[in-house]
Formats: structure tokens, C-alpha cells, sequence
């Protein structure tokens, strides 16, 4: 009995899982085509697509019986991708194409009825996975060049199946695909247009500095959302291994339009209808959510308290380790998620709570029941609290502030480059993620920063976890002024951020 062998994969989260499309062509059967190996129903389908694309190119589908079996059977297969393997073994089963080297690549792709192979999700994954087990890649032309970022293996982009029958067989050569990288044309608003707002400009430069979590409470109109969308202009750019990372999990979410790569860190803001599993990833098939699309970047979510409570407390586990896992009863799916939040609320629902002109009618009541939304650990998690009181007219009259984006991005990098070095030998980033020992050891205070630190910890309940976020954002403070040490007056300026009371 002959066994053609093509390999595909299968992805848990962003784990590409190898996966051994068999085919076996036998005696008897009258045509039958038989696919076993837990295959969704996309994945049945395919043989409809296989036997139609075959047609196109003049080829008949055996008239003994077909068997595929992917390999291990009981890992779950889903999404059209299969379709090209299949194809590749069914060919290689006929003598098609050689069997002994169509076992050196992995295939994905899928298929329409003439022929030509469509795009798939999680080609760049694939390619990854492909040079790890040391064999090709043979993907859609249009994943060309993201699969070109794994680099060091030979990748065979094809636009039809009878294109890549012909490059099998030496009658035609597909150029291997190059790398691409995404144009950055889109402005990024900036911080020179935004006028007054200096306590929030300086707790926005300490986010970017340190990557740490932000809550700006303020009136309606005050300029937190136009805050929030100038981050981005204060980020340092991606380099190459975090590009990598982010562009995985955009691939599996099939997001890389082109197959470019994009050096700039992502900005993602969903709307407050947002369900749970649009938010931290889930649904039939498992898809990245928004916190893993942010991953390295921002995620944005204005109007805070509008978001669903249960919504709001599933970011509580990826904020704190940087992953999200989605459980299901076969598997645990995880994704990366150290993505940094910057939210925006006002201190009650009709918003002007604060507002002498507009006082809220309702108050405390209305601030208590919205604020109430909110639950204290995630509140907790949140490393700058800082208030945003409204812009008055004379204010909007002033002539623009002379720093713009530029200025606080430069300190913003010098900040990130003492960070890298610091952490060099760490798998870490930021000021944000260091933790436990190694906090202690970068962070501690000078004398009068420890007793300083211990009586607002005290006086304001701070948790332990809170302590610690205090010591984190000091720590920035401190690498932004081109401090050695954390000193007194980094303390001070870290504690003032930190969430007293919204009643007021």
C-alpha cells in the first residue's frame, strides 16, 4: 500500500501544530473520497473544492477509492487551509507529482472551483513552523511575502495549483516572494495640539516612557480621547522581533493586508458594545481578541464604564501575566496579550460631576452607582490615575504649546534605551513588567523615598500590588529625568497618580 505524505498545520492559539495529510488511493469503491481525522465542516468540504479545481485543470479524480487521513486524528482541524495539501497529496497519490518530494513541504492554501489558490490566515505562523521541522513552504501568491519573514527556507508562492503542477515539474519557475514591509503613510495626530492639559501630557509621557497602564476621569470635551490618540506619536517603533511577534498573531487573525509588516506598534480601540470574546479572544474557532491584536501596543477603551463589568474584569488575567487564555473543554488556547491600557471615563453619567457651571444634579448618587461599574482590582491594576478638568474658552485661545510629539517622543526613547539595557538579559521590556527581586533591586528608594513610600502606603490603604505599581512608575520618573536611583521627588510625583477618589 502506498501512502502519499504533504504536511499541513494546525493552529492552537498561536502554536502551529504539524499535521500529516495521508492519501490513499485503493482498490474497489467506485469513486468514494473519504476524509477522517476530526475535520470541521470547511475542512469536509474540501473535497468538493478538490475535485472541482482538479477538473480545471483537466485532471479526473480516481475511480478507486480515496482516503485522507490527517494526522494526529484526534487534533482538531479547522479552516479552508487544508484544501491545497489535500490537493498536493491526492496529485502525489496519482503520480502526478513525485510523492518523496512533496513530503519536504508544508502546504496551505485554499481552493476555488477554477483552480487558483486563495488566500488563508496564518501563512507567516506556517512558515515559522515549516522552518522549525526543516521543510519548504508552499503557500496562496498573495501570502508570498509574508511568509518570506521567516527567512532561511525556500518558499514557493503560487497564484493557481496548475501554476505550481508546472513549477513541480520544471516547466515554469514561480519567483520566491519577498519581504515586505507596510508603508507608514497614515499622520499621527500631535501633542502640540493640545492645549493646556500639562498633568495629563506629563502622565501621558510617563505611559510611553514606562509602558504603564493610564485612567484619564474627566468632563465630557476635555480632551482625553485626543490625548489618547497622540500615544502613538510618543511610542518608540517596533523593532524587528516585536514586529515578528505582533505580525503572527495578525496573520492568524488574518489582518496582514498584502502580506506587509508594519514597524508601528498597534493602536486598537473598541467600542464599548464589545462582547468578551471580541475583547480577550474566544468564539467557535478561538480568534485573537483585541488584547492580543494589541499586543506591544495600546489598547484604548473609551467610556470605560460603559463596557460590560464581566467584559471589563476578563482583562484583569492578561494584564497581569501577558498572555490570554481562552479554556475549552479539549484545549487551552493561549495568545500574547502585553498590551498596555489607556482608558478614558468621566467621574459620572451626565459627566460634570466636578463642573461648578453644570453641577450634576444627582450627586454623589450618579457618581457612586457609575463609578460603581468599575471593580477595585482592575481599578488597581491601572498604574497613573490622573484627572482631566475641562478647557475653558480662554484657554483654547492661547497660541499652541512649542512641544509637539517630537520633543516628548525623543525623551520617551532615551527612557526605553536605558530600560533595554537594564533588562537586557531579562525577558523583559519596560519598567511595567518588572516584577518581584528584580523590582526590588532597580527600584528601591533612596531613605527619604522608602519612608516616604511607607506612610502613603498606609494612609492611602495601598494593596501590595499597588505598592509595587508605585514603585514601577517612580522607577520611570526617574529613568526620564536620567536618574541612577529613585529618590524622594520620584515617589512623590508616582504617588500623585495613584486613585484616592473620584467624588469631588
Amino acid at each position: 500500500m502506498t501512502v502519499a505524505h504533504v504536511y499541513t498545520v494546525a493552529f492552537q492559539g498561536i502554536e502551529a501544530r504539524e499535521v500529516d495529510v495521508q492519501v490513499h488511493i485503493g482498490e474497489g469503491g467506485s469513486g468514494q473520497f473519504n476524509l477522517v481525522g476530526l475535520a470541521d465542516k470547511a475542512v469536509a468540504e474540501s473535497k468538493e473544492r478538490v475535485r472541482a479545481a482538479l477538473g480545471a485543470i483537466g485532471l479526473a479524480m480516481p475511480y478507486q477509492r480515496v482516503t485522507v487521513n490527517l494526522a494526529p486524528a484526534d487534533l482538531p482541524k479547522e479552516g479552508s487551509h487544508y484544501d491545497l495539501p489535500i490537493a498536493l497529496g491526492l496529485l502525489a497519490a496519482m503520480g502526478v507529482l513525485p510523492a518523496s518530494e512533496m513530503a519536504n513541504y508544508v502546504a496551505m492554501g485554499e481552493l476555488s472551483l477554477d483552480a487558483q489558490v486563495s488566500a488563508v490566515a496564518g501563512v507567516l505562523p506556517a512558515a515559522i513552523a515549516a522552518s522549525e521541522q526543516n521543510r519548504g513552504l508552499i503557500c496562496p501568491a498573495s501570502c508570498g511575502a509574508e511568509a518570506a519573514w521567516a527567512g532561511g527556507i525556500e518558499i514557493v508562492a503560487t497564484p493557481s495549483l496548475i501554476a505550481l503542477v508546472n513549477h513541480m515539474k520544471g516547466a515554469q519557475v514561480l519567483n520566491p516572494p519577498v519581504a515586505k514591509l507596510a508603508p507608514d503613510t497614515r499622520a499621527i495626530p500631535d501633542l502640540k495640539d493640545v492645549k493646556g492639559q500639562e498633568t495629563a501630557k506629563r502622565a501621558l509621557e510617563i505611559a510611553a516612557a514606562g509602558g504603564h497602564n493610564l485612567l484619564m476621569i474627566g468632563p465630557p470635551g476635555a480632551g482625553k480621547s485626543m490625548l489618547a490618540q497622540r500615544l502613538p506619536g510618543l511610542l518608540p517603533p517596533l523593532d524587528a522581533r516585536e514586529a515578528l511577534e505582533i505580525s503572527m498573531v495578525r496573520s492568524l487573525a488574518g489582518d496582514l493586508g498584502g502580506g506587509a509588516i508594519s514597524r508601528r506598534r498597534p493602536f486598537r480601540n473598541p467600542h464599548h458594545s464589545a462582547s468578551m470574546a471580541s475583547l480577550v479572544g474566544g468564539g467557535l474557532k478561538v480568534k485573537p481578541g483585541e488584547v492580543s491584536l494589541a499586543h506591544l501596543g495600546v489598547l484604548f477603551l473609551d467610556e470605560l464604564p460603559e463596557f460590560q463589568r464581566a467584559t471589563l474584569d476578563s482583562l484583569r488575567q492578561p494584564m497581569e501575566t501577558g498572555e490570554a487564555v481562552v479554556a475549552r473543554a479539549n484545549a487551552h488556547v493561549r495568545y500574547p496579550a502585553r498590551f498596555q491600557l489607556i482608558a478614558a471615563m468621566n467621574p459620572c453619567r451626565c459627566g460634570y460631576l466636578s463642573e461648578p457651571a453644570q453641577a450634576c444634579g444627582r450627586a454623589p448618587k450618579c457618581a457612586l452607582d457609575y463609578q460603581a461599574r468599575l471593580s477595585g482590582p482592575l481599578l488597581d491594576r491601572i498604574d497613573l490615575h490622573v484627572e482631566v478638568a475641562g478647557v475653558s474658552a480662554s484657554d483654547l485661545t492661547l497660541p499652541p504649546p512649542s512641544e509637539a510629539s517630537a520633543a516628548v517622543a525623543a525623551r520617551v526613547a532615551q527612557a526605553r534605551d536605558i530600560q533595554r539595557a537594564r533588562y537586557e538579559a531579562k525577558d523583559i521590556r519596560t519598567n511595567a513588567e518588572a516584577e518581584g527581586s528584580l523590582l526590588d533591586a532597580v527600584a528601591a528608594p533612596d531613605k527619604a523615598g522608602a519612608a516616604l513610600l511607607t506612610d502613603a502606603a498606609d494612609a492611602l490603604r495601598l494593596t501590595a500590588r499597588g505598592y509595587h505599581r508605585v514603585l514601577r512608575v517612580a522607577r520611570t520618573i526617574a529613568d526620564l529625568a536620567g536618574a541612577g536611583g529613585v529618590a524622594r521627588v520620584h515617589i512623590a510625583e508616582a504617588l500623585s497618580y495613584r486613585r484616592l477618589s473620584h467624588l469631588h
